[in-house]
């Protein structure tokens, strides 16, 4: 008989995260959510009961799901479960949360997303009423012992380590602006300076000769992901560039500034992501020596709040 409630705890995210570890293979080691996603994911959750976890009989966790700020739900499963009705009450869990937080009539959907790789997670998806979407999220990979071209800026402008929570205010908004969405708050960029992976000297900022920030791009080393992985890797994204300083190579020189901080770091590899849809930070990143290692898929569920 399981059992299920509502996250309560520190406790309850380690036990989240220990499962989240069990099930990923070397295969799927960038899948998402990583434990540092997963602490950050925790820590913007709106409340405790936009994150859900279940227990068996004996009292371990065999599965944990949230709802996003974004409508994503974001689940794991103990790959030796094989009700189905333990992911069907996970799903239900997405509908009802999204039902409550709804503030209109409009209707919503569900939003999910694994590996291309992972056969039985997409059958999980389909079965359970999602629908593929044709976007779909592209991981890259590049080797620091490569050549990496120096950093070029315009006159005047400089990049540096962000201020962090000082000028939260002032990188929301320019991560708004960047990508035309008011999704991003400062509580969510507060719980990325908390994250187990941040590191305030890879956090860069750029900035305009007038004092603006203007561009950023967050590089980070998950270490306990590393040393599990016996691999040296750290990640260069997100990147993002005000839209009236875009085409003048900023991101470009942000993230030549990343991978050579890596380096420095000592690590071997580094990663990025971006949207299909993303073209302008897709060629960027190629254009870089990056190379495509993955994909992942992204589904989405009608959900009609008079249901």
């Amino acid at each position: 008989m399981l059992t299920t409630r509502a996250y309560r705890d520190a406790a309850d995210l380690r036990q989240m995260v220990n499962l989240l570890l069990q099930d990923r293979s070397a295969r799927d080691a960038h899948a998402y959510p990583s434990p540092s996603d997963l602490h950050e994911l925790v820590a913007v959750a709106s409340g405790c009961e936009d994150v859900r976890l279940w227990f068996d009989e004996s009292g371990a966790l065999i599965a944990s799901a949230l709802v996003d700020s974004y409508n994503n739900l974001v689940f794991q499963i103990d790959a030796a479960q094989t009700d189905w009705q333990l992911e069907r009450e996970i799903v239900a869990f997405g509908v009802e949360r999204l039902r409550a937080r709804a503030n209109s009539d409009q209707d919503m959907t569900l939003d999910a997303s694994c590996s291309a790789r992972d056969r039985a997670r997409v059958a999980l998806l389909l079965r359970n009423g999602f629908v593929q979407r044709p976007e779909r999220s592209i991981h890259l990979l590049r080797s620091l012992h490569d050549p990496i071209a120096p950093p070029r800026l315009p006159e005047g402008c400089v990049i540096r380590p962000s201020e962090g929570a000082a000028e939260a205010d002032e990188w929301v908004r320019l991560h708004r602006q960047a990508f035309g969405t008011e999704h991003m708050t400062v509580d969510e960029r507060l719980a990325m300076l908390e994250a187990p992976s941040y590191d305030p000297q890879g956090d860069l900022v750029l900035v305009a000769p007038d004092g603006r920030l203007v561009a950023y791009c967050m590089c980070q080393i998950d270490h306990e992901e590393n040393a599990r992985r016996g691999r040296q890797e750290g990640c260069t994204d997100p990147i993002a560039t005000h839209p009236a300083y875009q085409r003048r190579r900023l991101a470009s020189a942000l993230l030549s500034a990343g991978l050579l901080l890596l380096r420095k770091r000592g690590m071997d590899w580094a990663a990025m992501g971006t949207n299909s849809e993303n073209e302008r930070l897709l060629r960027l990143a190629l254009a870089a020596g990056f190379q495509v290692e993955s994909t992942r898929l992204r589904f989405s569920r009608a959900i009609e709040l008079s249901e």
